[in-house]
């Protein structure tokens, strides 16, 4: 038997996904628990790049919640939970490995098939559920995956951690050295948490977008060298690092012809790190580039538990020290109006950067 707050529903409000492009705004039941798992009020879902691609190509079946940049608080607890109750200021990664399989054993946690299962959801097919009011946390995400935030540390800041997860893995593999420079292509909210997780290592970072609304933004996390994606990227690149091209690009946008700026924009022996490549496609590069020039390509998905304590540190002492991301949010949408916001960050404006959907009296 769960211990709950009285004032739970019997039915709730959310974003359904019904088809390609099709997102409809419904009342559903409230998720019911089992054993070991724990029943969230969401507060702040932001909307994530592979959210959208789910709803614009169809690649998942039909009726879903999506969303999992999620927090919220703990509105009912199933048996047998220990170290969580109800009032507590929680956010919930979605995906948790097994750490045992051979992937988990490799530290390449995204391939693992426990962690491919999602361990939240707001009602049919396990999808995340933070484009909803409640969520069910399963047993094995309440065990390693869900996360208490402080008092002193808003909603919507928490709800950064599992991005900044995914952001942070990618730069640490890199190995990032203070002598080298970095490129960034993109600067929504994504390439600014590359970038300024980038920056912390001591290397020196350049930033590419088209918009200078976004440059403005990246500037408050100490981005500096902004450069304009209408013109020579590859020349700026080289000119900021005496001819050579930068020791790193990293690609934040989707588009495969970014590819072939990033490699050129490299130097011999350089390294390129895709990060918003999650469409299968072809992408022409230059082999030679791999193997004359011995140039690295490079990939990353998703979160890695292993850096999971270090960076809900990160996030949670950022926010009175420097790395206030809330500062990211440029638009805020009830779940009345998720399919606006929905539409919004699949066209994304000059003042556009991390879209979040709020559940009502929040």
């Amino acid at each position: 038997m769960s211990r709950e707050n009285s004032l739970v529903p019997q039915t709730m409000r959310a974003a359904v996904y019904r088809g390609v492009n099709d997102v409809r705004i419904e009342s559903i039941p409230v998720p019911q628990i089992g054993p070991g798992e724990v029943l969230v009020k969401i507060h702040t879902c932001g909307i994530c790049g592979t959210d959208l691609k789910k709803i614009h190509t169809g690649s998942h079946s039909a009726p879903r919640v999506f969303g999992h940049e999620m927090s919220g608080t703990v509105v009912a607890v199933g048996e047998g939970v220990t170290g969580f109750v109800v009032g507590d200021r929680v956010m919930a990664y979605h995906h948790i490995p097994c750490g045992e399989c051979f992937y988990c054993r490799k530290q390449t946690f995204a391939q693992c098939e426990t962690y491919k299962k999602v361990g939240c959801t707001a009602g049919f097919e396990p999808s995340g559920g933070g484009f909803a009011e409640y969520i069910r946390v399963m047993d094995w995400i309440v065990r390693r995956g869900l996360v208490k935030i402080p008092d002193h540390v808003p909603f919507e800041q928490a709800a950064f951690i599992e991005p900044v997860n995914t952001c942070y893995k990618a730069v640490a593999m890199l190995n990032l050295q203070a002598d080298e420079t970095v490129l960034v292509i993109g600067q929504g909210s994504i390439g600014i948490l590359l970038a300024a997780l980038a920056k912390r290592t001591g290397a020196k970072v350049l930033t590419s977008d088209l918009y200078s609304e976004r440059h403005a933004i990246a500037a408050k996390f100490g981005l500096d060298h902004p450069l304009d994606a209408r013109g020579d990227v590859v020349a700026a690149a080289k000119a900021a690092t005496e001819g050579r091209g930068a020791d790193v690009a990293l690609v934040a946008v989707g588009g495969n012809a970014l590819i072939t700026v990033a490699m050129d924009a490299i130097r011999p022996g350089g390294r390129v790190m895709l990060f918003a490549a999650t469409q299968h496609g072809e992408a022409p590069f230059d082999p030679a580039a791999v193997c004359m020039d011995e140039k690295t390509l490079m990939g990353s998905y998703s979160a890695s538990v292993a850096i999971q304590d270090e960076v809900t540190q990160l996030v949670l002492e950022g926010y009175t020290s420097g790395f206030d991301l809330t500062q990211l949010i440029s638009h805020r949408f009830s779940i009345e109006d998720a399919v606006a916001a929905i539409d919004l960050a699949s066209n994304p404006q000059p003042d556009s950067m991390k879209i979040v959907i709020q559940a009502a009296g929040n």
